[in-house]
Formats: C-alpha cells, sequence, structure tokens
C-alpha cells in the first residue's frame, strides 16, 4: 500500500527535525511527543540525519501501531513520513511510559584492577582502561580518572552541541573543545600530604566553525550547557568558565 503514496506530494500536518539522534537515544520520545499535535489520520513528518533510523523506524512504527509511509532523501537529511495509527490517548500513555522508563534508568559499570597502576571499567559492550591516579609525564599508555573526567565532560558537550545545531538546521563545519582543570591539592591525591584532593576549577573553550547565524548558533550551545547532566552536577561543586568563539 505505500508504493502508491507520493511521498512528494504530501502535506504533513506537523514537521519536526530529530537532529542526528537514533531511535536509541531519545528520537522515539520526541516522535511520540511530536504525534500527539498530528490528528488521527494526519502525518507526521520527521527529519533526521542519522542513517540508522532508516532501519529502526518502519518496524518501530508497526510494533506503536502507526502507517510508516516511507523516505524522501533531502540535501544532508532523510524526511521520514509516519501516518498516525492510534488514538491520541493511547499515544499519550505510551508517551509516559517510556518516560517513565528513561527516568527510572541506571547507567551501570563494574571495574576491576588489571594490573599495575591500572583497571578496567567495563560498561555495557565495552571497556575502558584507566591508568595511574596522577601523572606529570607527557604521554602514558592510559589516561588517569581525572583525565576522563574532564574528558567526559567535553565530550559530552562537544556531541550535545552537534545535536542541538542539527535538530535547528544549523550546518556546521566544525566543533572542537580545549578543557583543563586544577585540583585543590594533588598531592593529598597522591598521599603525600593531607588535604583537599578535590576539584578546584575547570576552563573550558568551545570554537564551532560556520556560517550561519551567530544568534541561533548561540541558543543551541545555551540550550547544550542547560541540558549536560555532567555540567549541571560539576557546577554545584566547583568554578567552571566556559567560552564560545564562533569562527
Amino acid at each position: 500500500m505505500n508504493e502508491y503514496v507520493d511521498l512528494g506530494a504530501i502535506e504533513p500536518d506537523r514537521v519536526f527535525d530529530g537532529g542526528d539522534l537514533d531511535c536509541g537515544s531519545g528520537l522515539v520520545l520526541l516522535i511520540r511527543e511530536n504525534m500527539l499535535q498530528v490528528p488521527e489520520k494526519g502525518i507526521l513528518e520527521m527529519r533526521s540525519r542519522e542513517p540508522t533510523v532508516k532501519d529502526d523506524l518502519p518496524p518501530w512504527c508497526r510494533m506503536v501501531g502507526h502507517e510508516y509511509l516511507g523516505s524522501v532523501e533531502g540535501e544532508g537529511l532523510t524526511r521520514y513520513f509516519v501516518r498516525k495509527g492510534i488514538q491520541s490517548s493511547d499515544e499519550e500513555e505510551g508517551l509516559n511510559r517510556d518516560k517513565t522508563r528513561a527516568r527510572e534508568y541506571e547507567w551501570r559499570a563494574r571495574a576491576r584492577s588489571t594490573g599495575s597502576l591500572k583497571s578496567t571499567v567495563y560498561c555495557r559492550n565495552f571497556s575502558i582502561i584507566v591508568g595511574q591516579p596522577a601523572s606529570f609525564e607527557e604521554s602514558d599508555k592510559h589516561p588517569s580518572a581525572v583525565e576522563y573526567m574532564i574528558a567526559a565532560l567535553a565530550g559530552d558537550l562537544t556531541a550535545g552541541f552537534a545535536t542541538e545545531c542539527a535538530k535547528s538546521n544549523i550546518e556546521v563545519d566544525d566543533i572542537e573543545m580545549t578543557i583543563s582543570g586544577r585540583l585543590k591539592n594533588v598531592l593529598a591525591h597522591l598521599g603525600l600530604e593531607e588535604g583537599d584532593p578535590s576539584f578546584e576549577s575547570i576552563e573550558l573553550k568551545c570554537f564551532v566553525s560556520s556560517f550561519e547565524d551567530e544568534e541561533g548558533i548561540r541558543e543551541a550551545w545555551s540550550r547544550t550547557i542547560r541540558r549536560s547532566p555532567l555540567l549541571a552536577t560539576l557546577q554545584k561543586a566547583m568554578d567552571i568558565t566556559m567560552k564560545l568563539a564562533i569562527l
């Protein structure tokens, strides 16, 4: 039946941009949220830059009772069309279930000492090797836990920023971030004296290369820093200085 639908002629009841999210990282929640604004038998257009959506969206639609109509390749994105096949009350119930599962989700990891000055941390289907507590050398085999923490913050913000830009249809050529941190007393961390080993401050600077409107880029950056769980947590414990440079 779908083969008779002229996708190019469709006038959707609602359009939203899913950016580069995949179906396992919140896109389904956004689809459900937007589908609530679509009348019964109406059509939702979802735009995406994530290639795995093409395989994951059709079976999800069949599972929940929507009709997947197909996709059209656009400039740097794919347009997906879904006909609403269930009542709004059922859609809202499904959204609430998904939100509850998301709120209750726990991130888990386990770690083992796996050699001199080395631990291996296992998360889901991958592992991370963490090196010695602190090193002042230019190179080592493995990053320290301190380096992983600031690296995680930088990775969270750069990935989140790219997603926010994509959702707002802002084209960027590159996003790069520098980050540095200082402990209150690194000697306490190393066990050489008593004191406070916690972080004193973190400074980061994000560079984005784009010809798009500066106001839109800064709004995307603002949403990024508001939605970062790592940043929100660390800001409660220390001073964090952030700068955004648009090139």
